[in-house]
């Protein structure tokens, strides 16, 4: 399929990880990548562009009712990610479960409440960025052996370090997405946190969140050795949240640290050695 340029140089713009990610995919199954990164794009955003639940609630109805368009007639109304998504749809025979569980998944990102477990952090991961990469998977026609089970781990562990850098962010909305039971555990301050002061009892749910990061990222590596060498496209994203999760500890876990950059300038070297070398 063909990729126009905007859509490109959207995904660019907003989500410039996942972007080099895609550069890496074979030119003839990039562009359905990157619609599927614009999509995923489009739906994480929703709590931010909408000024109260009931129109995040609407918002995320449409792309359900836009999904069952592409997969009932294969014709859907015009628009930047929708139309080069449902060509994708088509093309690479995607399943649409992954679709509605991940738009079922950004319901939980209009609610003001944190997930209550560590371990139900990881299942909205696994249903937001593990699914994700598990459909990149079979554009890249590499569901065999256990690819699909290291895509779902890459992704947990992808989403959790994006959550962990994204802690000033949200705090400044008010807003949290680390487990209440961490946060019981630790003794964190959240009036603190939401004036922006982090107490020391964030590192340390910090450095706890990192740990089952890495420890999905080792899921997903022990099994290298028998992944087809078609899905490293679908896993390299384990190279860049690695990458971040080295410069969270180099400043002890501290999110609010100035000296954590917002965007690491070696990924495109971190994901290109991965590449060379075929390791994510």
């Amino acid at each position: 399929m063909a990729l126009p340029s905007s859509l490109a140089d959207f995904l660019r713009r907003h989500d410039r990880d996942r972007y080099l990610c895609a550069l890496f995919a074979p030119a003839n199954r990039r562009a359905a990548v990157i619609a599927l990164y614009a999509f995923n794009y489009e739906i994480a955003k929703t709590r931010e562009v909408v000024s109260e639940p009931l129109l995040g609630r609407i918002r995320l109805q449409w792309w359900r009712e836009a999904i069952e368009a592409a997969y009932a007639s294969g014709t859907v109304r015009a628009h930047e990610v929708l139309t080069p998504l449902a060509a994708a749809i088509r093309e690479h025979r995607l399943s649409r479960a992954h679709f509605d569980a991940m738009l079922d998944a950004r319901e939980f990102d209009l609610v003001n409440e944190p997930p209550a477990s560590l371990a139900a952090l990881e299942d909205y991961c696994a249903a937001t960025a593990g699914r994700l990469q598990c459909l990149v998977l079979e554009v890249l026609d590499a569901t065999r052996d256990e690819a699909s089970e290291a895509a779902r781990e890459v992704g947990i562990a992808y989403a959790l370090v994006g959550l962990i850098r994204a802690i000033p962010y949200h705090a400044r909305m008010r807003r949290r997405f680390i487990p209440a039971e961490i946060a019981t555990e630790v003794g964190l301050d959240l009036g603190a946190l939401f004036e922006l002061k982090p107490p020391p009892a964030l590192a340390v749910a910090v450095e706890r969140m990192a740990g089952r990061a890495r420890y999905h990222l080792a899921s997903a590596r022990s099994r290298r050795r028998r992944l087809p060498r078609a899905a490293l496209p679908a896993l390299l994203p384990a190279r860049v949240a690695s990458g971040y999760l080295g410069d969270i500890e180099a400043v002890g876990h501290n999110v609010f640290d100035p000296r954590l950059p917002p965007t690491s300038a070696r990924t495109v070297l971190r994901l290109a050695w991965g590449a060379l070398m075929r390791r994510y």
